[in-house]
């Protein structure tokens, strides 16, 4: 993955526009860190595979960066985004890494099913 590029990023959203669209999203702020210390309070968040169609999507900030899809009832939203990449079967990949490099944000988007 490569740090983020807000006009390739910004093009492959446009491509996957008013298209069907597997999204695949998580969240962690370390979900296996709290046994170490008790007044860790931990959470996060997983949908793999989400059929969804968005009208628009758009990348904001100046990094992190944020990406908003608007689908037919909502938004699908996710916040802390630093890297990107555009893989062999033509998967965006977005995450966010902490300054330790962990992964704290993912959102994945693909004209088909995440294996």
């Amino acid at each position: 993955m490569e740090y983020i590029d807000v006009k390739n990023v910004q093009d492959a959203i446009n491509r996957f526009a008013n298209k069907n669209v597997y999204i695949h999203m998580e969240t962690t702020n370390g979900a296996y860190a709290s046994h170490h210390d008790q007044s860790f309070f931990s959470a996060g968040a997983y949908i793999r595979n989400a059929l969804v169609r968005y009208e628009l999507g758009k990348i904001t900030g100046t990094g992190p960066y944020r990406v908003g899809l608007k689908i037919n009832l909502g938004w699908i939203y996710a916040e802390g985004l630093t890297h990107f990449e555009i893989d062999e079967e033509n998967h965006l990949l977005l995450a966010g890494h902490d300054s330790n490099g962990k992964l704290a944000v993912a959102l994945e988007i693909s004209s088909t099913p995440f294996a």
